[in-house]
């Protein structure tokens, strides 16, 4: 099966991301391991209408493409501003007759002119801080297979007839997880000290009763 952009179904609701209780059937890599999970859920017949696949761990890589100069930023300004020109004396010559070539080139220089005068304007505003040329992209460094709390256990039993190696390792983090998780509550809980146990205590249990005193033995007189 092949991946259907969201843009290509029917219009969907404020509500198309949400989930009733959402639970986890495995974290990936990459978008290529996610989808290949729920493809494969969607031919064991899974209903695939209830799954998400969420990216996590976004970050913003740029990639530069090369070194940007003066003469480079004055290029790219002339033609940018040169295929608007054109665009615009198209424009005008569809609605004014006689000396169509004349008027397309005109708007064309001019848009040249305009273009290159623009873009000297904003490279020198830079100040030469930023001389290089790239393009910028956010990606995720996890994507999570979700879906609703009913089908999970279905949805997990098909993810690990599809590969048993990848759930072991999974269920044995996830138990991993649950015991780091138990280990560190059970330190941040303080321990109960002797000091808090005899202040709890009756006075009667903290101070015990001295033994009864014994009579002193009987002097012998001559």
């Amino acid at each position: 099966m092949t991946a259907q952009p969201l843009g290509g179904r029917s219009p969907l609701g404020p509500g198309a991301f949400k989930l009733n209780y959402p639970m986890s059937l495995g974290v990936y890599d990459s978008y290529h391991e996610a989808q290949k999970a729920v493809d494969y859920l969607s031919d064991n017949g899974f209903p695939v209408e209830n799954v998400l696949i969420v990216g996590t761990d976004l970050k913003q890589v740029e990639r530069v493409t090369g070194r940007l100069t003066r003469g480079r930023v004055a290029m790219g300004g002339a033609l940018s501003g040169a295929w608007l020109g054109a665009f615009v004396g198209l424009i005008f010559s569809m609605f004014e007759d006689g000396q169509t070539l004349v008027r397309i080139l005109s708007t064309v220089i001019f848009g040249a002119l305009f273009g290159l005068v623009w873009s000297m304007v904003g490279y020198a505003l830079t100040k030469g801080q930023r001389d290089f040329t790239s393009v910028s992209q956010v990606v995720a460094t996890r994507y999570e297979v979700m879906t609703e709390h009913k089908y999970v256990q279905q949805g997990r039993d098909l993810i690990a007839q599809m590969d048993p190696m990848k759930a072991a390792q999974a269920q044995v983090a996830e138990a991993q997880a649950r015991a780091y998780a138990e280990a560190q509550a059970a330190a941040q809980t303080p321990p109960t000290t002797q000091a808090q146990s005899d202040a709890q205590a009756p006075p009667s249990a903290q101070f015990p009763a001295s033994p009864p005193r014994q009579p002193p033995p009987p002097s012998s007189g001559f």
